[in-house]
């Protein structure tokens, strides 16, 4: 029943091309081979009697917090250069495209090069796309992130955030505990980075608690 919808559609195909293409005569041979070399390509490869499977957005990353929502808290910039070029990333991650959405923000890199916001993006990214893992790229992308703007909270709190996600909880409560030691109290998100790096300490546990002695 599928291969008569899909003969089907060749012929309507062929049909709109000489009705509508005008075309020559001597060009119609080659349109008909083009068809039909399409239709034989798709019953080499094709498999059009498998059960549609729909494209599943892969899960929030578990345990302190979600990059995509995390940027959202006062951290960014919303209406400079870079909020278009995360917006339409974001857009891509929510949907699974994760290797778009990081070359989205490589391509807003090529213009504002020197955007903290663009390359914290690129780290959450690149994690996102490493199935919240910290990669080597992501780790770089945050380091050029802080070359930028050292005071900067973004790049600090993102790559915690990562590590963390990636096992390192030692290395996530080194990084917070420094951008908690200069943050303000009145910061809008020295409340939540509180929150995540108590929620860190008690993951950790007592044996790996930076208060535990480290030797004998």
């Amino acid at each position: 029943m599928i291969w008569m919808w899909i003969l089907l559609v060749a012929l309507v195909t062929l049909g709109a091309i000489f009705l509508f293409g005008k075309l020559p005569a001597a060009a119609r041979p080659l349109a008909v081979a083009a068809v039909m070399v399409g239709v034989a390509g798709y019953a080499l490869q094709g498999s059009p009697s498998l059960p549609g499977k729909p494209i599943v957005a892969p899960e929030q990353l578990e345990g302190f917090g979600e990059a995509i929502t995390d940027r959202q808290q006062g951290m960014a910039d919303r209406f400079g250069p870079a909020a278009q070029w995360i917006a339409m990333s974001d857009g891509f991650a929510r949907t699974g495209k994760t290797a778009l959405a990081a070359q989205t923000l490589e391509k807003g890199l090529e213009r504002y090069p020197d955007n903290v916001d663009l390359w914290v993006g690129l780290g959450n990214a690149l994690v996102a796309h490493g199935g919240g893992v910290m990669s080597p790229a992501a780790a770089l992308a945050f380091d050029e992130a802080a070359k930028r703007d050292p005071n900067h909270p973004a790049p600090p709190f993102f790559a915690g955030l990562a590590m963390a996600q990636s096992g390192d909880l030692k290395g996530a409560d080194a990084v917070w505990s420094q951008l908690l030691a200069r943050t303000p109290p009145d910061a809008p998100w020295r409340a939540d980075l509180e929150m995540r790096l108590a929620q860190l300490r008690q993951a950790m546990g007592p044996d790996l608690s930076p208060d535990a002695p480290t030797g004998p």
